[in-house]
């Protein structure tokens, strides 16, 4: 039996991958939708320059390095990128335009991963919409953090093709959760056509 928390593919699997933590900050933080900002500083990004400097990258092995991270030290890292060693992850409050603006093909990653620190809206599903849609990504699409077992199947419809399951949760009921409806009834990124469009009424 696989010791795994996670799905890949509507199977449970074995992670490859490791990953790479920012430190903590040292400030305290206030967060707002699509910003974040050190509340005791002067509109500072966060992860702060500190935050980047002092993230130890891993020297082999497939790694998931925060996008802050690997566009800092990207010119040391295209060799491991070449042979597919590494893979990003962003979170929620995170844009996708410092990854665009770096790469002009994104499936150079064989991974990205969205990470939820809190569930408390929906970017998660933007982002997923969008790098499948708008930008065209190919490859693994992880999500992983604070994802509920009833977000799975709308995750799944918004491009997500792995979930990483918390400790403590059940991955075999996760699996289930991803079948929850048969036939949805709206397009999305998996079934891009609604429903009324898919069948014929006899």
């Amino acid at each position: 039996m696989l010791n795994s928390q996670l799905i890949l593919n509507q199977s449970i699997v074995d992670d490859e991958w490791t990953f790479v933590p920012l430190p903590s900050g040292h400030e305290e933080i206030k967060k707002q939708a699509g910003k974040v900002v050190l509340f005791k500083l002067t509109g500072e990004s966060l992860p702060s320059e500190l935050q980047i400097n002092e993230t130890v990258i891993p020297q082999t092995g497939k790694i998931i390095l925060p996008l802050s991270v690997y566009l800092k030290n990207r010119d040391a890292l295209q060799h491991r990128a070449k042979n597919n060693e590494i893979a990003l992850w962003i979170a929620t409050h995170e844009t996708l335009d410092p990854l665009i603006s770096a790469e002009k093909d994104i499936n150079i990653f064989p991974l990205i991963a969205v990470f939820v620190e809190r569930f408390q809206d929906g970017r998660i599903f933007t982002l997923g919409n969008l790098l499948r849609t708008r930008h065209q990504f190919k490859n693994t699409l992880r999500a992983f953090g604070d994802v509920l077992q009833d977000q799975l199947f709308y995750l799944k419809r918004s491009g997500f093709d792995s979930y990483l399951i918390k400790e403590g949760k059940d991955p075999n009921e996760a699996l289930k959760a991803l079948q929850s409806f048969s036939d949805p009834y709206q397009g999305a990124v998996d079934i891009k056509e609604p429903v009324w469009k898919r069948k014929v009424r006899s």
